[in-house]
């Protein structure tokens, strides 16, 4: 039988909102409990170069950034443990969590920092050639390829998003586009196809990311002909969505249709006292690592309030 772990605030999951809210978690003698799950870090693990996050005037390595968020939660007291939380059971009076290496905790308060995984095309290329021309967010690493032609993959409004923020940036951008239509909302449809900068290709999916080193070029294939092409491209965006780890949530907490958990406004509570939501988890819109360690801030912050309520702090 494993030992019972009694805390009054765990928060499942690490990456930039777990850090921040056992950061202020800890500063505010709640003790936390963290467990990493099964990418410690989060996204950023497989990020390079950072340059977006403030106080980082030369940019960051992303696994750098990580290892200080990490040694700052432990200089204030965090209890860091690497392993996963695979089921949890929710009542009005104390929380109860399970790890995969059998730990049980039983908690006050919960703060959910899971995040979400960008979905991929599969290629074996596109895995081989991440980080090196390869990647899932236009925002975080556009700017390194000012001036030079990029693709991106997916129709829907994220997709379309992406490819305007690319357009300022890079002369040509290909957008390539599975059907005849795109997903995306009519005002950003208008928005693409009116953009000079963008190029569609319509009924097109991609073969594989050219390159060895680094993305060279892309081959796209017509759902229609069968014909093959060839486009040099220095960037290959992948914007076909994101799942968020939610999955052992489900039918305990409020989520919208794509799974991603839903908060208060206004706050980070979910539909369940005491439990706080933070990251990407709960944000299908931002996805930056400067907005999920705000929301890891604002948990923290209801999570104290509501223990303080509650009797617990």
């Amino acid at each position: 039988m494993s030992d019972i772990t009694r805390t009054k605030c765990l928060i499942i999951g690490s990456g930039p909102a777990g850090y921040t809210a056992a950061i202020y978690a800890a500063r505010a003698n709640m003790s936390p409990v963290l467990y990493t799950g099964k990418s410690p870090g989060g996204q950023l693990m497989i990020t390079t170069d950072v340059e977006n996050f403030p106080g980082y005037p030369d940019g960051v390595m992303g696994p750098q950034m990580m290892e200080d968020l990490r040694k700052q939660a432990e200089r204030f007291g965090t209890d860091i443990r690497y392993s996963l939380i695979s089921k949890v059971e929710f009542s009005e009076d104390l929380h109860k969590a399970y790890a995969d290496n059998g730990d049980e905790i039983h908690a006050d308060s919960i703060i959910i920092s899971t995040g979400a995984d960008a979905k991929w095309l599969g290629l074996e290329s596109e895995k081989r050639l991440a980080n090196k021309g390869v990647s899932a967010c236009a925002v975080c690493d556009g700017f390194f390829y000012r001036g030079q032609e990029v693709a991106i993959v997916g129709a829907g409004d994220s997709a379309a998003e992406e490819a305007s923020y690319l357009a300022k940036l890079c002369p040509k951008v290909h957008m390539i586009v599975r059907r005849d239509t795109m997903r995306a909302s009519k005002i950003m449809q208008e928005r693409v196809i009116n953009n000079p900068n963008i190029i569609i290709h319509w009924n097109t999916e991609t073969e594989e990311v050219l390159g060895e080193e680094e993305v060279e070029g892309v081959r796209l294939k017509n759902n229609k002909t069968g014909e093959t092409s060839e486009i040099a491209v220095k960037g290959f965006f992948v914007a076909i969505g994101h799942k968020p780890n939610t999955d052992i949530f489900k039918g305990m907490l409020d989520m919208d249709e794509a799974s991603y958990l839903v908060t208060q406004p206004d706050s980070t509570k979910t539909n369940v006292p005491g439990v706080f939501a933070s990251g990407d988890a709960q944000d299908r819109i931002y996805r930056q690592a400067i907005t999920a360690a705000g929301t890891g801030c604002m948990a923290a912050l209801d999570a104290e309030k509501y223990l303080e309520a509650k009797g617990a702090h």
